[in-house]
């Protein structure tokens, strides 16, 4: 692995203000100065720290949501996730949410896979996604009625038709499942057909 240049200049951050702020998003203006480029303010949007998580059950499937999100106006597939609470791990916030949106709970603990950004030069979002093998069900529906939708086991190895076709939506699913798939469970062997 070859280290970064470390001679090379940073961006100088001179300051932020906020422009917009509710509980759940923040847009500021930050006044930044590239090497060599004149000073200027660009936008930032400032959104929740995340978790994701991919529960894998002894069949290889994993637990999905099929639902409607209003903003691409699109159905699609989802892993369970969602903002992680004050004071909440990323993995406890991921086991809450899988019960909360799905009916079911993880009977092992959640590993964490990576944490990424979906969007690295204008918003901050950091996403946690978390895998874990077996769950239990607990509730005939999801308690989060705002996040219902379809709840299934669906076979990893379909799982490359749902991305080709696009019926998979959100950075964060893609990145869980595609990990998965290249990689497989931590701990575990590849296995064929995946």
């Amino acid at each position: 692995m070859t280290e970064p240049d470390q001679d090379l200049p940073q961006w100088k951050i001179h300051g932020e203000r906020v422009i917009y702020d509710n509980k759940w998003v923040q847009l500021t203006l930050m006044d930044i100065e590239p090497p060599g480029t004149p000073r200027f303010e660009h936008h930032v949007v400032r959104l929740h720290h995340v978790a994701i998580a991919a529960v894998v059950d002894d069949q290889d499937r994993v637990l999905m949501l099929r639902r409607y999100r209003f903003v691409p106006d699109k159905w699609g597939w989802e892993l369970p996730g969602g903002i992680i609470d004050p004071g909440e791990d990323p993995a406890g916030a991921a086991a809450r949410e899988i019960e909360e949106e799905t009916g079911w709970r993880p009977t092992a603990g959640l590993k964490h896979l990576t944490t990424f950004q979906p969007m690295v030069g204008m918003v901050d979002s950091p996403h946690d996604v978390l895998v874990g093998r077996g769950a239990e069900r607990v509730s005939d529906a999801p308690t989060d009625g705002e996040e219902a939708g379809t709840v299934a086991w669906i076979p990893l190895k379909e799982v490359s038709g749902l991305i080709e076709r696009d019926e998979v939506l959100g950075a964060g699913t893609l990145v869980g499942l595609l990990q998965i798939m290249a990689m497989g469970i931590p701990g575990e062997t590849v296995t064929e057909g995946r």
